[in-house]
């Protein structure tokens, strides 16, 4: 693809043809507000603060849906433009209810990012009073439209990433707000609970039930299934604490389904799981080492093979893992009677 270069706050940038102002103005280092455009998603222009100015051009056009040309001179910072950011963003200040410092969303926030850039550190517009009630019917996360922006972020990554339809804009006017078919809750809805509008929403609208910041991550793969969809645990206090998508996995490319989102560590170090065997002995069962048991184990296997035996695997160990069992089953003790429990 060719290359183009042009003029970004008297910087010089070459970027492929067809590229937007606003990536470019990333490549280069360059930070332009903005709080509905993501990666993920094509272009939308709901916020209108990625506006800029450019030499020739009539008005303050969005840099994430217009593309770059040879030659093009863009000022993405005049006072203009600040006094335009400014008033959206004020605007959206008296729209927004909630305090900062209880929200889970609090300094993750992209709306907080964009108040510190333009300076405002004060409400000069009065708030809204009317609230909307939150919804807690989703099992795993919380939506408070208090806090929505009207991004549409989880609308469009509903229809464009996990292609749901779940949720889409509703009403009008200053009613108008992200909501499913006949405003019901999400339980009743046909969302699947992938949690994919909620690492993505910019503010806290969307928020997890419970949400622990890890103090580092380690790189792995999901357990669930074979899709082998690449993840990072989060992990504090020496005990994993949340999961978020590696965008870098071929297989899923950030990307997780409900399992891989919100179930696939709190069993970890869960009080139920067991640490010890246990060996059934008079009707009770009572812990044993592992010498013991795999003794045991061994001995009624030796008296099961054939079709008397069956396996049942697990979805909580790796691929490679449900392949051995599968062929210990097929080759060791001569059966064909194997499942496994995420198909059931």
């Amino acid at each position: 693809m060719s290359q183009i270069t042009l003029s970004i706050d008297g910087q010089n940038v070459s970027v492929p043809e067809g590229t937007t102002v606003l990536k470019a103005a990333q490549k280069a280092g360059i930070y332009i507000p903005t709080l509905c455009h993501h990666d993920d998603l094509e272009p939308y222009g709901a916020c209108r603060l990625c506006i800029v100015e450019i030499k020739g051009m009539r008005g303050f056009p969005i840099s994430c849906a217009t593309a770059a040309t040879e030659g093009m001179v863009v000022k993405t910072d005049t006072a203009e433009i600040d006094t335009i950011r400014r008033n959206i963003v004020e605007l959206l200040m008296a729209d927004h209810i909630g305090e900062c410092l209880s929200c889970t969303s609090n300094q993750r926030c992209d709306l907080q990012k964009v108040c510190a850039h333009l300076g405002i550190d004060y409400l000069r517009l009065p708030r809204r009073t009317d609230t909307i009630p939150l919804d807690e019917s989703n099992p795993f996360f919380i939506r408070d439209l208090n806090k929505c922006v009207m991004c549409a972020k989880c609308v469009r990554v509903c229809a464009e990433v996990a292609g749901v339809h779940a949720i889409d804009m509703i009403y009008r006017g200053y009613d108008s707000r992200p909501g499913t078919f006949n405003d019901t809750p999400l339980k009743e809805s046909r969302c699947v609970s992938c949690g994919e509008c909620v690492v993505r929403c910019p503010v806290g609208a969307l928020a997890p039930r419970e949400w622990i910041p890890p103090t580092h991550e380690v790189k792995t793969v999901c357990p669930y299934c074979g899709v082998g969809c690449g993840m990072y645990l989060g992990v504090r206090w020496g005990r994993v604490v949340g999961v978020r998508g590696d965008p870098e996995s071929p297989a899923n490319r950030g990307s997780l389904c409900v399992k891989g989102r919100f179930g696939s560590y709190e069993f970890i170090h869960h009080p139920d799981r067991l640490t010890r065997p246990l060996i059934r002995q008079d009707g009770e069962l009572r812990e044993a080492d592992w010498d013991e048991a795999l003794d045991l184990v061994a001995g009624k296997f030796c008296e099961l093979k054939g079709h008397t035996f069956a396996a049942l695997s697990s979805a909580k160990c790796t691929n490679e893992d449900n392949y051995l069992m599968q062929k210990f089953t097929r080759a060791v003790m001569g059966t064909n009677n194997i499942d496994h429990c995420a198909r059931l």
